[in-house]
């Protein structure tokens, strides 16, 4: 099932809000992020619709969003077939949402339902995307360390502004949300796409919680493929940066062979020229610069090679929803 047949499942809808939720594995913190939820729903418009997107949960989060949607006719629950992804799962709700607004936000509670009703009321005021910043982190120092670092560099090679400490969380406007429907990559970066639609956009500062229960989903694999997604999905000047190294390389290179031929002139016929170590370690540099350059376009082309496959990002199992 694909995005086409979840919108023919659902059917004709219309809310003023959906709530957009990825969960894996999310079977200890469930219990307590559906209270929070419900908690702050007083504080939100009344014709409000929470998506739970379970990405090939292997726990009981299946079944917690079962109950939860029979019990609730706001909640709906989609099952992925597999585990596709954070970034799919994002998607596959955004592509079932029938809100005017739609929000994104984990389900680990490290994004606090309370601030969903900040989020409506700049939306109110005329922006279309009120994207969350992150002021202060509960992780480690090493993980924030290299959160900051990603960020920063993402902001250095990509053309398009996106905004520095700022994940998925936040709220955007239906004409945003059509937007990022009709993109129809396969590597898929959310908060990149998110700026790259343009439309008004402001910041919303807020201090991410540590999880509530359980141990983060999110390894450090994965967390290199989402950057790797976002630096290459969204620039071109790893390319250039290694078209730059090759011609700096071979400058250097005939630089050095000019002034060899000059000191052989100048040293006379019997001066062997030594420097085996020189030499070698020249040749390792230039190979390793090489293999760089490969890995650079291999990144590329891989994403390239998916593309064109056009296989679907995800694929649904079941869809939870009182008729």
């Amino acid at each position: 099932m694909t995005a086409e047949l979840i919108r023919n499942t659902l059917g004709d809808r219309h809310c003023a809000l959906s709530l957009v939720i990825p969960l894996y594995n999310e079977e200890q913190v469930f219990p307590q992020l559906r209270s929070r939820l419900v908690d702050a729903l007083p504080t939100l418009p009344d014709k409000i619709e929470i998506i739970f997107v379970n990405d090939g949960s292997s726990d009981r989060t299946r079944e917690l969003v079962e109950q939860a949607a029979a019990e609730d006719p706001r909640i709906i629950g989609i099952h992925f077939s597999r585990n596709f992804g954070h970034q799919q799962a994002v998607s596959a709700g955004m592509q079932a949402s029938s809100g005017d607004a739609v929000a994104v936000l984990d389900g680990d509670l490290q994004d606090p339902p309370e601030v969903l009703a900040q989020f409506l009321a700049r939306l109110n005021e005329g922006w279309d995307v009120v994207y969350a910043i992150r002021e202060h982190r509960k992780e480690n120092i090493f993980k924030r360390t290299c959160y900051g670092g990603f960020y920063r560099l993402l902001a250095m090679l990509t053309p398009i502004h996106i905004p520095l400490d700022s994940g998925d969380f936040g709220m955007v406007s239906r004409r945003v949300v059509d937007q990022l429907n009709a993109m129809p990559e396969q590597h898929r970066f959310i908060r990149g796409m998110r700026s790259y639609v343009g439309f008004r956009q402001t910041g919303l500062a807020y201090e991410r919680d540590a999880r509530a229960e359980g141990v983060s989903k999110y390894s450090w694999r994965k967390l290199m493929g989402l950057a790797a997604d976002g630096i290459f999905t969204f620039s071109a000047l790893p390319l250039r940066l290694a078209s730059f190294a090759g011609f700096l390389i071979a400058g250097l290179a005939f630089l050095y062979a000019i002034y060899v031929i000059i000191w052989k002139l100048i040293s006379g016929e019997g001066t062997e020229i030594n420097g085996f170590a020189a030499l070698a370690v020249g040749v390792f540099f230039l190979g390793g610069i090489q293999l760089i350059c490969l890995g650079i376009l291999g990144e590329y082309v891989g994403r390239i090679h998916n593309e064109v496959k056009r296989r679907p990002s995800y694929v649904v199992d079941e869809i939870d929803v009182q008729a």
